[in-house]
């Protein structure tokens, strides 16, 4: 993390419990990190027992901080959080699907979508979360309705 100039790279990656490096050269490079997001996680590291630089960010207590929380333990977490909000069972997954529909959203262009994502193709970011029913969807096929039923 780079504190000073709001920046963070994913140098590590963890599958299975065995650290490696990251998949790609797109998940390693250099990403911005909002400023009420890098506050939080600025006390996030002022409490944890584990704050040092080379610790993980959510470093495991019951793993003495050598590996961070199990991925077993956040979806378990996650989907009772889904289930407590009337949700229902959630995936991990659904955190990345929203996060493009919000960047589709608000107008992000595919390109930076793609970037943010972390895809080192456009067609994984096109394909596969480019699917996301969003408000602005539907709008827009209503007023389309609206023309095609009143006319110009």
């Amino acid at each position: 993390m780079d504190w000073l100039n709001q920046k963070l790279r994913v140098e590590r990656a963890i599958v299975h419990q065995r650290v490696d490096d990251v998949k790609t050269i797109y998940s390693q490079k250099m990403m911005s990190v909002d400023s009420e997001i890098l506050a939080v996680l600025k006390a996030w590291k002022q409490t944890t027992e584990f704050s040092a630089d080379e610790d993980w960010v959510f470093a495991s207590p019951t793993q003495l901080g050598r590996l961070p929380v199990s991925y077993p333990w956040v979806w378990q977490v996650f989907q009772e959080a889904g289930v407590k909000s009337g949700i229902g069972k959630l995936g991990t997954h659904y955190l990345r699907h929203t996060y493009c529909s919000w960047l589709d959203a608000v107008g992000t262009t595919i390109a930076v979508r793609q970037k943010l994502m972390r895809h080192s193709d456009v067609r994984t970011t096109l394909n596969i979360y480019g699917d996301a029913v969003t408000d602005e969807m539907s709008q827009a096929n209503s007023k389309i309705a609206e023309l095609a039923l009143n006319g110009l």
